[in-house]
């Protein structure tokens, strides 16, 4: 570790280390400037301890990540004050949007910089670096599979949503260049690749002025080497209902869907800006579930918006036990500058969103103890991740990385993490399995 008083040059650093907070879209963009920084000789460390260059990738979904993410600049600006670091860079969400603000509190940090700065944080922390910038790209997630960034921003006017504050109107990625990356990455040994962006389902509107989703996912199913095609962040409302059946015809995109909902009361959607309502998201959850019978649908939703009232909630908590999604996360609405729904000020205390959400949650525990019990028995494809103590563990086509159900299971052989096998199913807790080879 370094023990040099704080200094403020700012010349080529000797070892760069990353921190990543907030979303797997972030994780992409730490992953592609990583990949910059090892073509231009920087060397990349995982532990702050050993770096002298810090570079923050900052989150500002919410008011808990904004918190993460201000803390984490507390905590390396007073690493640097005590000589620890030499460099300080702060990027990403947070960045983006109160950069100017930061500035004032915390003028430890030599550079604030938005979302996607690779260019300019590389001319920050070496002015007379020849960089070319190639797209390169150093995985931080297990070999075996990938977050792949389709698109950037949003064009959604959601009342309680500053994404397009901070990531800017919608941009889709060239479909040659995404099968040009995955292609890339199956050589590379990746056999899973989660989709990602605000809204998968705006992919090529901005192009061609049609959704062309559908279209990316044949060619994408089609790369030789892709095991399982997983889409994340899919937008209910103008739904392109085409995209159903390439699900179900092709065997490598997983019968999987992410779509957040985050209400189901109209009076709350309209609100919220949506542009759909109860009715429409109970009609396209029925085509989905017809098209791709055995889908696993998840979805987000948000309690304590300002207009929520006891009804309101009353009606989702019913709406969750009625329609029995696979999948659930709850967030509790947080209060954003610059939005639609700020005018609203926030009227609902934060002890009880806190149990709106538990109660929620306790409705989704049930449901998925139920729905994993009813899978004792049968036989599933699962990809190993981890050996823990001669236990493996691993996930379905029905659960995403990081956010979804683990599967355990025992085997008389020892597995190749990354390999793909087949278990039967023995036992199950609320969202866990349990199974043998």
């Amino acid at each position: 570790m370094k023990t040099k008083t704080h200094v403020t040059d700012i010349t080529v650093p000797h070892k760069v280390s990353i921190i990543t907070l907030g979303c797997s879209k972030n994780t992409v963009d730490s992953e592609i400037l990583t990949g910059h920084l090892q073509f231009n000789n920087f060397q990349m460390v995982n532990n702050v301890d050993d770096a002298d260059t810090l570079i923050i990738n900052t989150c500002g979904f919410i008011d808990a990540a904004k918190e993460e993410s201000v803390n984490t600049i507390i905590e390396a600006a007073q690493l640097k004050e005590r000589g620890k670091l030499k460099t300080l860079v702060v990027a990403g969400c947070l960045s983006e949007r109160y950069g100017e603000e930061l500035k004032q509190e915390i003028p430890e940090v030599d550079h604030f910089f938005g979302t996607e700065a690779y260019e300019n944080i590389l001319k920050a922390l070496s002015p007379d670096l020849k960089y070319n910038l190639l797209g390169e790209r150093v995985l931080s997630t297990p070999k075996h599979y990938a977050y792949v960034k389709i698109s950037e921003g949003c064009d959604h006017p959601c009342s309680f949503c500053a994404i397009p504050l901070m990531r800017g109107g919608h941009r889709s990625r060239s479909a040659e260049d995404i099968v040009a990356e995955v292609s890339a990455l199956t050589r590379r040994g990746v056999k899973e690749f989660v989709l990602v962006g605000q809204d998968l389902t705006y992919y090529g509107k901005d192009i061609s002025g049609q959704r062309t989703l559908s279209d990316l996912l044949r060619r994408l199913s089609d790369i030789q080497g892709v095991e399982w095609i997983r889409l994340m962040y899919a937008y209910p409302a103008h739904f392109p209902k085409d995209i159903l059946p390439v699900i179900a015809e092709r065997s490598n995109i997983c019968n999987y869907l992410d779509m957040p909902m985050q209400h189901i009361s109209t009076n709350v959607l309209k609100s919220m800006r949506r542009g759909i309502t109860r009715r429409a998201l109970e009609e396209l959850i029925g085509d989905i579930r017809s098209a791709v019978p055995s889908i696993t649908l998840r979805s987000t939703f948000i309690v304590g918006y300002p207009n929520e009232t006891q009804a309101d909630f009353d009606e989702l908590c019913d709406f969750v036990s009625t329609v029995q999604l696979d999948r659930l996360g709850v967030f509790t609405y947080s209060q954003e500058d610059d939005t639609y729904a700020h005018i609203l000020g926030d009227p609902i205390s934060a002890e009880e969103k806190e149990a709106r959400k538990k109660h929620i949650m306790s409705l989704q525990k049930d449901i998925s103890y139920q729905k994993n019990l009813d899978k004792i028995g049968t036989r599933v494809k699962v990809l190993v991740e981890e050996e823990v103590n001669g236990e493996y563990q691993g996930r379905t086509e029905a659960d995403a990385p990081e956010v979804d159900n683990e599967i355990f299971i025992r085997s008389a052989r020892p597995l190749t993490l990354g390999e793909f096998v087949e278990v039967e199913i023995e036992d199950a807790s609320e969202f866990d399995l349990f199974a043998s080879l």
